[in-house]
This record gives C-alpha cells, structure tokens and sequence, in this order.
C-alpha cells in the first residue's frame, strides 16, 4: 500500500503526499468507530481504487496530537513574543511551553519587532530555560537566517499573541507565501467566508508550518490538561533539580528543602518561570478526574 503524509483536510477529504503524488482520500468507516479521525500532519497508508482515489486504511502511531488546529507529529513549536504593541505575558509564553514539552515538541522562543524595542527582559526571562531563543524582526531582518537554520527539515507550528508579528514574520522566511499582515492570504485563495481547515505549507529549506488558513495561532483555551503532578516535566530548566527536594511529593510550591526553589533563590531559575509553574499548577489543581475527557 502507499505511504504518504496527510498534507490537507478538507469536509471529510484527506490528500495524501505520496511518492505518487498528492492523493484524494477518504477515511476508513471504522475509524469513525473507533474514535479517531485521520490528521493533517499523519503518516498513513492508503489503498488506491481504479480511478486513482484512494481510502485512508493504516494511521501510523503519532508522536503528538493537537485539538486546534487538529494536526499531528509537530517537530516544533515556534513561540513568538514582544515586548511593544503588544506586550506578550510571559505566563502566555509559558503555557505554550508546557504544552509543548508535554507533547514531545522542541521549542524556539522568537523575541519579535527587535526593531522597536529589543525585549532584553523576555530574553533574560527564556536565557536559563534551555530553550532555543532568538531575536528577529522582519523589518530588519534580523534573526531570519538564524530561524530558517533552527526550523531546516522540521513540521512546525507558529503561535503567538495578537498582533505579535506572525504573518511579517512567515513573510520573510517565505515571501512566496504573500500573507497580508492582519488577514488571510489571497495568494493561498482563501477569503473570509471560504471554508476553513487545515493544510501544510512549505516554507523552503525543508521546513513546514502545519495550519489554518490566515495562519491563526495555535488555540490556549483549548490546551490539553496535564496533570499538576507532571508540570514539573514540562519545564525542562527543572529536570536538574527533580528528585532532589527534601520531601519526594514536593509540589515546588513552598515546601522547606525544595530544590527548585533553592535554584529560584540562586537566579539559576527565573523567577517569572517559577511563577508561572505556580499559577498552572494552581489551575492543574482545580480540574478534577472526572472533569478531563
């Protein structure tokens, strides 16, 4: 059977890039049955009929999932921040970084509109994370090249508050693209009442961007829970100190002999990436068993 990558989904429509070519699809009955439901972004095997369409008949196992956009395998997530019209909220940052790391994605932290202010304090916030941190702008181009390097051969998704700079900045890392800044692409042919969904697009260099027409941001409301007990894994600074508190259920809130606390007073942990953890872990603590589908 072909194997290919879902590259679009469109009103019940999978099209399959195969060594063959895109290919038309529909989905196996018993995937409805089952629950599941084939997404953008899936390694799949499909069946050919006589006339060149195909069925989606084997998804192969995912290394993530996300509900909005609905796409899967994201290598990446690319988080875009400012410190000028607007300013990003840290806690915002770092939710998308919990997210992240809970699904098994790298993360890259742009510091965006450098031109209009350099946003020294979200980069000394994300400098001990670990994380891959960079400064850019579209208007003077900073930080392009350097971005390109970073997301080379990987399925990435953009996120990032209102405003932030997301179409200027997918417009110099692919020009061809021509998305309006503030609203959809014409070039793409997609207007405000065309139906949306989710497709792949190349960037160049063998990067992709999986996601909604106008390249929306990934939706936070829609986070997938984790567990009050396992944010501590979704902030990757952490891992050093893991296991190392006084107590072995330390929530690192305000426990005596909590090593990542210890790291907070030392500077070796940002305080406003502690502050966060908090405040998720507040709210993580506040959803009940029985609440989480």
């Amino acid at each position: 059977m072909p194997t290919g990558t879902i590259v679009k989904a469109l009103s019940g429509f999978y099209y399959v890039n195969t060594d063959c070519g895109v290919i038309e699809c529909r989905a196996r009955g018993r995937f409805r049955l089952d629950g599941v439901s084939p997404l953008v972004g899936d390694r799949v095997e499909i069946v050919l009929d006589p006339n060149g369409k195909g069925t989606v008949d084997i998804i192969h196992e995912r290394k993530n999932s996300f509900f909005r956009p609905s796409v899967a395998n994201i290598d990446c997530m690319v988080i875009l921040a400012s410190a000028v019209n607007p300013i990003t909220d840290p806690f915002l940052i770092d939710r998308v970084t919990a997210l992240a790391e809970n699904a098994g994605c790298e993360v890259i932290v742009c510091v965006n509109k450098t031109d209009m202010d350099s946003g020294d304090r979200l980069f000394e916030i994300y400098s001990t994370t670990g994380y891959t941190l960079i400064r850019t702008s579209a208007t003077t181009g900073e930080g392009i090249s350097e971005l390109k390097a970073a997301i080379r051969g990987k399925l990435c998704a953009f996120t990032g508050n209102s405003g932030v700079g997301k179409s200027s900045l997918l417009n110099a890392l692919s020009p061809e693209l021509d998305i309006k800044v503030g609203e959809v692409s014409d070039k793409l042919g997609r207007g405000r009442h065309t139906t949306r969904h989710v497709e792949i697009f190349s960037l160049g260099d063998g990067a992709y961007i999986a996601d909604t027409p106008g390249f929306g941001s990934f939706d936070m409301e829609k986070m997938e829970h984790i567990p009050k007990e396992n944010l501590q894994y979704s902030f990757q600074e952490f891992a050093p100190y893991i296991g190392k508190c006084r107590f072995d259920d330390c929530a690192h809130i305000k426990e005596p002999g909590c090593a990542i606390l210890g790291a907070v007073k030392k500077g070796v942990i940002s305080l406003s990436r502690h502050e966060s953890y908090a405040k998720l872990y507040e709210l993580a603590s506040q959803i009940k068993d029985w609440e989480v589908k």
